[in-house]
């Protein structure tokens, strides 16, 4: 019998190993071992340096003035319309006795507006950062990019999931927001989930 640790030969009795004291027939124990945070590849983080809480709040911003900007002149048509149905309907007289069908059918008509503009939101995002830009409107005039881990585009089905798991850093007050302030990697919880990152091309200058 020998010892699982030094090596030693062993009696068949010892309840010790005389050389280094480890109990007979007891396994070496693993060391423990602390993963690395996942960050971007080597090349990546030659090309790119990870974007700061501030600059990714004002993309935030210019896409959210661009899409309401959008988002303003389709409801001023919706109300055109929806107005115009009323007058039509009672020339605003009679408010109260509206025949119920013209009533679920403004009902719908906004309920339909407000998914087109949802969908139109996800569709603006997933498809922009997706594409060969790799950013929104507002990134883009910021030098922003979205990429995976080895710099590469990330496709529509991941940006898509990124996406929806903002809805996730809103809900817990934000903070899956404010994440990007303090991360290591600069990643909002949404960016973690997607294993994405926002990153701005170095250049000549940048000696970070």
């Amino acid at each position: 019998m020998f010892c699982t640790k030094c090596g030693a030969q062993l009696t068949d009795d010892a309840k010790f190993c005389a050389a280094c004291g480890t109990p007979a027939g007891q396994a070496p124990q693993p060391q423990s071992q602390i993963l690395p945070q996942p960050s971007l590849t080597q090349a990546a983080e030659k090309k790119y340096r990870y974007a700061g809480f501030w600059i990714r709040f004002l993309a935030h911003l210019i896409d959210q003035i661009v899409i309401s900007i959008v988002g303003f002149v389709f409801f001023i048509i919706a109300l055109v319309f929806t107005a115009g149905s009323v007058v039509s309907l009672s020339d605003l007289e009679d408010i109260d006795n509206l025949d119920p069908a013209v009533i679920l059918g403004l009902i719908g008509g906004w309920v339909i507006f407000i998914i087109v503009t949802s969908v139109a939101q996800w569709l603006y995002y997933a498809f922009m950062e997706s594409s060969a830009s790799r950013g929104t409107l507002g990134k883009m005039a910021l030098g922003l990019q979205v990429i995976g881990r080895d710099g590469e585009t990330i496709n529509f089905a991941r940006a898509s999931g990124r996406y929806f798991a903002k809805f996730l850093s809103a809900m817990i007050l934000m903070v899956g927001y404010i994440m990007a302030g303090f991360t290591a990697k600069k990643q909002g919880l949404h960016d973690i989930l997607a294993d994405t990152y926002v990153v701005k091309q170095r250049d000549s200058l940048d000696y970070e």
